[in-house]
């Protein structure tokens, strides 16, 4: 099968992936820059990292290739396309078999070409079991195993130390039980190209029970919107623990302001909505430069909402430690002030209510009770933040205002694009905030 031939398939199925950057958009050029033999025979599994250009960008792409001579039934979703010498071509990360090549090989500590497969020191792991893919993930893939392991293929690779196998690491061999504890990595030079950790097969994503408790009779979900605040505080701690802290001086106050001005006029020239918002956000974002407060900085989550929260026997475990995928690494490990994560949490609670008075326009008990259960789960998750030992989120009203705005502003860019419906969402959370409030 000739590169061409493959980059052609690869060109017309990239852009139908969820976690394809390019929004749709058409590929110009596909460069296979790498192409590893990971299992002979039919079917077969070959390890790619193609460059995809679209317009003037170009983005790296990690692939996992299943080739044989007839693809099951079950595998049908998988298809790629049909190679020249007869076999399909389809993605091999669906493929319970050829999913265990990457479990067998970083059981055995294998090395393949330019990739190699490590295990967390003492880690013992059990190359026998069954696997399956997870539904699709916006910039990645999850692979579960037996009940024990879920592996994250990264199908965007960056070069450099990865944030999600960097902190898990860091934080459990402390002895923290807010992460989910990385049980081995592949890898080609400094890129990480899966990460292997533990599974909590019992687990249910704070997403979900927030949308359940919505329609429970009582519709409350404070006390555990208190007990994620004193879990986000701890995890906090330990970072500081972990990679220490500093203070952001009065010119990375001036800096800041700068940054989210002018991702305020590039979001405005995408999002023709916002502009009835400027003078409002861009005056609550000159108020930082007046802060008389030093604004800590430290490494951070990233990308916080409930989606990254698991509910389990033994309480929340924190997950998915990337931060923004299209992001670059370095920024994404760069200190940055911890209330972040806190306007992404609470953003998140506005999202789980509006979006199911979103989906259910008949509801009208639902419509009455979502502002209410919004205000009280925002209240008891900056309490326990509080409580636990962080400076209270309430107490840092400018910055926390700030950090909302940008973060309602990238949601509306993002909505724009993909979830037009939804914008009404991150437009409600910019007027609330610009009218003096933090919800």
């Amino acid at each position: 099968m000739g590169n061409g031939s493959l980059g052609e398939m690869l060109a017309a199925w990239l852009p139908t992936r969820r976690w394809f950057a390019g929004s749709g958009a058409t590929v110009r050029e596909i460069v296979i820059r790498s192409d590893v033999r990971l299992a002979d025979g039919d079917p077969e599994l070959r390890h790619l990292l193609a460059d995809a250009s679209v317009g003037d960008h170009t983005v790296s792409y990690q692939i996992l290739l299943g080739l044989t001579a007839q693809l099951p039934p079950e595998l049908e979703p998988a298809r790629i396309g049909a190679c020249a010498d007869g076999r399909v071509a389809y993605d091999g990360t669906m493929d319970p078999d050829l999913a265990l090549v990457l479990l067998q090989g970083i059981a055995a500590g294998r090395s393949a070409g330019p990739l190699t497969f490590a295990s967390e020191p003492g880690t013992v792991i059990d190359a026998a079991l069954t696997a399956r893919a997870l539904p699709p993930l916006q910039s990645n893939t999850a692979i579960v195993f037996g009940d024990r392991a879920i592996m994250k293929v990264l199908r965007r690779p960056f070069e450099g130390r990865h944030p999600d196998l960097e902190i898990p690491a860091a934080l459990a061999s402390a002895g923290s039980r807010l992460v989910a504890a990385p049980l081995g990595w592949i890898e080609t030079g400094d890129t990480i190209l899966a990460i292997l950790s533990r599974f909590y097969p019992h687990a249910t994503d704070a997403w979900k029970l927030a949308i359940a408790s919505l329609h429970a009779p009582e519709a409350d979900f404070a006390a555990q919107a208190n007990s994620l605040g004193q879990a986000t505080a701890r995890l906090h701690a330990e970072l500081t623990s972990a990679f220490g802290a500093s203070t952001l001086p009065a010119p990375g106050l001036d800096e800041l302001t700068a940054n989210l001005t002018a991702e305020f006029n590039a979001a405005a020239k995408i999002v023709t909505e916002l502009a009835s918002y400027r003078d409002a956000v861009l005056a609550s974002y000159a108020e930082l430069g007046r802060l008389g407060t030093p604004v800590q900085i430290q490494r951070i989550h990233g990308d916080y909402h409930l989606e990254q929260v698991l509910g389990t026997e033994d309480g929340w475990v924190i997950l998915d430690f990337e931060g923004e995928p299209s992001v670059p690494l370095a920024r994404r490990r760069a200190f940055a002030p911890p209330l972040r994560d806190v306007a992404g949490m609470l953003r998140s609670f506005d999202y789980a209510a509006r979006h199911q008075v979103l989906e259910h326009p008949e509801d009208d008990r639902l419509r009455s009770i979502a502002p209410g259960w919004v205000a009280r789960c925002q209240d008891a998750f900056n309490a326990g933040y509080g409580q636990a030992g962080g400076i209270d989120p309430r107490e840092n009203a400018v910055l926390l205002r700030a950090l909302i705005l940008q973060k309602a502003v990238y949601e509306a860019v993002y909505e724009a694009r993909h979830r037009p419906r939804w914008l009404p969402i991150p437009l409600h959370a910019i007027a609330s905030a610009v009218d003096g409030g933090t919800r």
